[in-house]
């Protein structure tokens, strides 16, 4: 069955099939914090976007429902961080320029605690800003790419520096299109429920969760007609004469496909021209119906 827009959807139907941006707090894990967030919205599914150690806090989508199909459209999300760099001697006077030199491709080695296999990658640092220095404390804002080990970061810049440093307080600020201005904590999420079950109070639910669509807002989309997008709910792939209209990257590149209303209704890859008359066009990956 095809979803109506997302702005029109009830509750029940954004719990089904929506995202938090949670702010998770300090103590539990991510893993924690989604399982105690599902339990108290009586759902099957939910799922996080980029876990965070128990003690960073901070931007943690939460897909929920049937949402939790397209958990990997955040793989390759730009996240973002404030950071209190530790350093453990008084920094010098170019400190400034020795962080800097930091932004760009850089090599890390995940720690022994990881759960990916240690070996030398490059990762990229988009931007590295110096927010504020006082005595032995810098506080640092990461723009980085996926799978960035901000502790390994301020390890490699005390190296640098000649000071030697840690990671101290990590929060992040932003997970892909999700930043610190929409963050919902768990109590926000808690009360809102209560009133929900107890007084039908819908509102404060409505403007904690968002639609499912608004995970696919940094990919780019096709609208299908109606007729295709039931048969995508079958498992049919996306062809030609159902498409209505596309904004497109080149072959290979990850699309969502939604029916005319904007409703969600696959994520696939892009095979084919979708100027084309005839043909496959989207091969699906998930099917969000």
């Amino acid at each position: 069955m095809l979803r109506g827009p997302p702005s029109e959807r009830s509750p029940a139907e954004l719990l089904e099939f929506g995202v938090v941006n949670l702010d998770k707090p300090p103590g539990p894990s991510a893993h924690q914090v989604v399982a105690w967030l599902r339990d108290m919205a009586e759902l099957d599914r939910a799922a996080h976007a980029g876990t965070l150690d128990p003690k960073v806090t901070g931007s943690l989508p939460v897909l929920l429902g049937d949402a939790t199909r397209m958990a990997q459209v955040f793989d390759d999300a730009v996240k973002e961080y404030v950071a209190v760099l530790e350093l453990h001697d008084e920094p010098s006077a170019d400190l400034r320029d020795i962080i800097a030199a930091f932004e760009g491709a850089i090599y890390q080695k995940p720690p022994r605690k990881s759960a990916v296999v240690r070996k030398l990658r490059v990762r990229e640092i988009h931007a590295l800003d110096v927010l504020e220095v006082r005595e032995r404390q810098a506080l640092l804002r990461v723009r980085c790419e996926s799978g960035t080990y901000i502790r390994k970061l301020c390890h490699d810049i005390g190296l640098a520096l000649g000071t030697g440093a840690h990671m101290g307080d990590l929060r992040r600020t932003a997970t892909g299109t999700f930043d610190d201005r929409s963050l919902v904590t768990m109590h926000d999420i808690a009360d809102a429920l209560a009133w929900w079950n107890e007084d039908d109070r819908t509102e404060p639910l409505r403007e904690l969760v968002q639609p499912a669509e608004r995970a696919l807002e940094g990919v780019p989309g096709l609208t299908i007609a109606p007729s295709a997008a039931e048969s995508v709910a079958t498992g049919a792939p996306v062809y030609a004469p159902g498409i209505i209209e596309c904004q497109h990257d080149p072959d290979g590149q990850l699309v969502a496909c939604y029916t005319p209303a904007g409703a969600a209704v696959c994520i696939g890859h892009l095979v084919g021209d979708p100027d084309a008359e005839s043909g496959l066009i989207v091969d699906l990956e998930r099917v969000l119906v």
